[in-house]
């Protein structure tokens, strides 16, 4: 059985199409980026596999169920910074498991530590979020949505209002954490190097109403492991600048409609 499945799904909002026909298979443990202009409709599909936006025909199924409403399956994470401020950064983490009923509270607070662990906060446990950074309190807001029991990470350009090093910095550890947890993930982007350098697969979106312009599998021209110095290397170097004439295309195809 396929794992998280788009059968011919659409939005519409009034006279506007947003999203055409789209089908799309994503196994599961694979981290997929949705890679396309502003408001293309990549964000509204990633809405509509966390239940807050319905498709307005087709079907988005997990496991072979229908997809209709937000459960701890799926988790977000978002652009703005999500951590309470009223919580320290372990309660914040704790908070993610407030309606889980498979784990006692010494299992609770064993998770806690481990996903501090985990994103590297441990010794910011205590701290409250207006005392730690931005990416930091990014962290946070990841530690606390895989301590929920999500499934499926569902990001919306969590890392692009962070500075070059501190987004460097967090690509490499949401890598590492989707490997080492199995997590399937759809990472919304418009920065082709940020998909290029996180995805297994980048799915490239046309302009407005949503179609899949192209399909690049990343993992089979770079490998499964990422590090800096892969940047510097040919090969990213070529997969960039394909994805980038991609995305120009998109922007040359708006222009000449204008």
């Amino acid at each position: 059985m396929s794992y998280l499945v788009f059968e011919q799904v659409t939005k519409v909002y009034g006279a506007v199409e947003v999203v055409a026909p789209f089908d799309l298979d994503v196994p599961e443990g694979e981290l997929v980026a949705f890679l396309g202009p502003s408001g293309c409709g990549k964000t509204t599909l990633m809405r509509m596999v966390g239940g807050l936006e319905p498709p307005s025909s087709g079907q988005i199924l997990l496991r072979g169920e229908r997809l209709k409403k937000p459960d701890r399956r799926r988790g977000m994470v978002f652009q703005s910074y999500s951590a309470f401020p009223w919580l320290t950064v372990a309660q914040n983490v704790a908070y993610g498991m407030r309606y889980r009923r498979d784990l006692s509270a010494a299992e609770k607070e064993e998770q806690v530590q481990h996903f501090l662990a985990l994103v590297g906060l441990t010794d910011f446990a205590s701290e409250w979020p207006n005392r730690i950074s931005g990416g930091m309190r990014q962290r946070v807001a990841i530690a606390r949505t895989l301590a929920a029991g999500s499934e499926i990470l569902l990001m919306d350009e969590p890392f692009g209002a962070l500075d070059a090093q501190r987004r460097e910095f967090l690509q490499l550890e949401l890598r590492r954490i989707q490997q080492e947890e199995g997590k399937t993930v759809i990472f919304v982007t418009h920065d082709v190097e940020e998909a290029a350098f996180l995805a297994d697969r980048v799915i490239v979106f046309t302009r407005r109403p949503a179609r899949i312009l192209a399909e690049v599998d990343v993992t089979a021209r770079l490998g499964a492991s990422r590090t800096l110095e892969l940047r510097e290397g040919t090969d990213f170097f070529g997969l960039r600048n394909e994805l980038l004439h991609y995305v120009r295309s998109t922007a040359s195809e708006e222009e000449g409609t204008a």
